[in-house]
């Protein structure tokens, strides 16, 4: 395999992790909130997945392409596949990555994603008071 076509598909996997962190984090703070995990409260937790949705909308707010989608075309053309072609790996996470759908149904839906993200700070509120357990 191609050193390009296997970067590419690493950082669709690492793309994948993300969006994952981002939808899976929030329907875990608001589980966690009901049966009373602690760890949901860790307030690094709570920043680093406030900060990840917020990045999202912003970028979907300016109309651009998300820089790992960017990143990944251009080594899948050096890796001389056209865009999302290749392994099978890349395939399926592709697809469950990407679709097709207009711009704004995009904006709308992450900017809808990230209030239910700052609601969860008054429904699941971080505890600044108590150190983080490791």
């Amino acid at each position: 395999m191609n050193v390009y076509a296997l970067a590419a598909d690493t950082l669709l996997a690492l793309h994948t992790l993300f969006v994952g962190f981002v939808v899976l984090g929030l329907v875990l703070v608001l589980l966690g909130g009901v049966l009373g995990w602690p760890w949901v409260r860790n307030p690094w937790f709570r920043l680093a997945h406030l900060g990840a949705i917020g990045f999202v909308v912003i970028q979907a707010w300016a109309g651009q392409i998300c820089p790992l989608t960017l990143w990944e075309n251009t080594l899948r053309r050096r890796a001389g596949e056209m865009g999302y072609e290749g392994s099978f790996i890349g395939h399926w996470l592709q697809q469950l990555l990407y679709y097709e759908a207009p711009h704004w149904v995009f904006v709308s839906a992450y900017s809808l994603f990230g209030l239910l993200v700052l609601a969860s700070w008054w429904w699941v509120r971080p505890d600044f008071q108590r150190p983080p357990s490791g």
